[in-house]
C-alpha cells in the first residue's frame, strides 16, 4: 500500500515522466482529480486537491496506462508492480 506522502507523489511523477508523460497541476472541475490527455501524453492533476486525492488519482490513471517497462529502472518496476497488485487484491 502507497503512503500518503509528498515523497509518494514525487515518486509518481518520476515514473511517468520516465515513461514518457507530463504531469501537470492545473485548476479545473474534475471529477476525479486527474485526467489523461492521450494524445500529448500528458496527465493533469487538479492542483486544489489534497495530497491523498492526487496520489489516488494519479495512482489510478498509472494503472490503466500501457507503461513500457523497459524505459523503467529497478525501483520504478518495483513500484509500477507494487500499484499493478494492488489492483488486483481489489
Amino acid at each position: 500500500m502507497l503512503t500518503n506522502t509528498a515523497h509518494t507523489l514525487e515518486k509518481l511523477e518520476t515514473l511517468l515522466k520516465t515513461a514518457g508523460y507530463k504531469v501537470r497541476y492545473e485548476k479545473g472541475n474534475f471529477k476525479t482529480n486527474a485526467c489523461l490527455l492521450q494524445s500529448s501524453r500528458m496527465i493533469v492533476v487538479n492542483k486544489f486537491s489534497n495530497l491523498e486525492s492526487k496520489i489516488q488519482a494519479v495512482t489510478e490513471l498509472i494503472r490503466q496506462l500501457d507503461v513500457d517497462v523497459k524505459l523503467l529502472d529497478d525501483k520504478q518496476l518495483g513500484l509500477l508492480n507494487q500499484i499493478k497488485q494492488t489492483e488486483l487484491e481489489l
